[in-house]
This record gives C-alpha cells, sequence and structure tokens, in this order.
C-alpha cells in the first residue's frame, strides 16, 4: 500500500452524513415554506405594495447590498418602508438621526411585514429561513467578526437566533457570539424553534426579524 492512510474517528464518520442530510433537510424546507408563503400571501403582497405607492413615492421593492454566505454580496429585497434617499447605515445608528420611516413603513416593520420580499432571496439560494441575520455591506467590523467566528459558512436567514435574543439592542460582539453559538449547536430542529419564537415576538408586536 502507498501513501498515508487517513484515519478518520468515528464519530466524525458517523455526523457527517447524518449533518449533510440535516442541511439538505434546511435547504428544501426553505423552498418549500417559502413557494408556500408567497402563493398564499400573494394577495397581502399586492395591497401592500398599492399602500406603499400611495403613502410615498419611489420603488415599492427595495434592494440593498448585503453580506453574504462565505462573505459573498448579494442584493436582498424588502419592502420599502423609508422614503427614497435614506442612507444605508445600520439600525443602531439610524435611530440616532431624524426619522426617515414612511407612515405605512411604520407597520411594515412593526409587523415584520417588510421582510417577505427576502422569500425570493430564500429561492435564489442566497438565504434562508433561519440564519445569522445578514450584515450591510459598510457592516466591515461585524463581517470581519463574523468571518473569524465561522459564522459566514451558514447562509444568513431572516431570523436568527441573535434576533430573537435581543435583535438591534445587542452590540455586534453580542450579535457575533450568538451567531457562533448557532452555528456551533445548530441541528435541523432547531431552526423550527427559532422559527417558533420568531412567530411568537412578531404576534405579541415585540418583533425578532
Amino acid at each position: 500500500m502507498t501513501g498515508k492512510e487517513t484515519i478518520v474517528e468515528p464519530r466524525l464518520e458517523k455526523e457527517l452524513p447524518t449533518k449533510l442530510i440535516q442541511l439538505l433537510m434546511k435547504r428544501i424546507t426553505d423552498i418549500a415554506v417559502s413557494v408556500f408563503a408567497l402563493v398564499v400571501l400573494l394577495p397581502l403582497c399586492v395591497v401592500i405594495v398599492a399602500l406603499i405607492c400611495l403613502d410615498s413615492p419611489g420603488a415599492p421593492i427595495y434592494r440593498q447590498k448585503r453580506v453574504g454566505k462565505k462573505g459573498n454580496f448579494f442584493q436582498i429585497y424588502k419592502f420599502r418602508s423609508m422614503h427614497i434617499g435614506t442612507p444605508e447605515l445600520p439600525t443602531n445608528e439610524m435611530q440616532l438621526l431624524p426619522s426617515r420611516i414612511t407612515k405605512f413603513g411604520q407597520i411594515l416593520r412593526r409587523t415584520s411585514l417588510d421582510e417577505l420580499p427576502q422569500l425570493i432571496n430564500i429561492l435564489k439560494g442566497e438565504m434562508s429561513l433561519v440564519g445569522p441575520r445578514p450584515a450591510l455591506y459598510n457592516q466591515i467590523e461585524l463581517t470581519s467578526q463574523r468571518l473569524q467566528a465561522g459564522v459566514l459558512d451558514f447562509a444568513p436567514g431572516i431570523t436568527g437566533w441573535a434576533q430573537i435574543n435581543g435583535r438591534d439592542e445587542l452590540s455586534d460582539i453580542t450579535k457575533v457570539e450568538f451567531d457562533k453559538w448557532y452555528v456551533d449547536n445548530w441541528h435541523y430542529f432547531l431552526d423550527w424553534k427559532i422559527i417558533f419564537a420568531t412567530v411568537r415576538a412578531v404576534l405579541s408586536r415585540r418583533g425578532a426579524i
């Protein structure tokens, strides 16, 4: 026999196919839920588009450059909740400025309905239902911390572990800690736990996305 034999721990040998199966289940769930939600919520989306157009001038769908899996950039889709020309800043920094949120945008944000177009990002394979929330392209420090922690090995999500544990009031360091915990402890049913916790938060008007 030539060459070196590779020794694989039995535990790792068993865990690898199990994780691959769960990742496949995650992707199938992403697609199935997104298609179902888009079909069921299409009439609502049409109403939202009309109300956005009536509320303020500008396109109803807003595109923004975000950081995706492995640090690659992608265009995230959202229903526009702010006036045209609003600077692209993290939410905690935007809160320090005079509000640029439209009247109907306040409702969209309070109910998290502005996130619905991200179902298209999921179908395109750029996002998942659950994962670390995608940072803005100019959040360099946060992106650097996530890369070092291995957080960006997962696709970004509409909601995530950090979102149900504090959302925007969390510091970047704390967000990365929550995101790393999610990546290190991820399993298929953890995603469902986060989804149900998100639904409860949104219905209670506490918000989680």
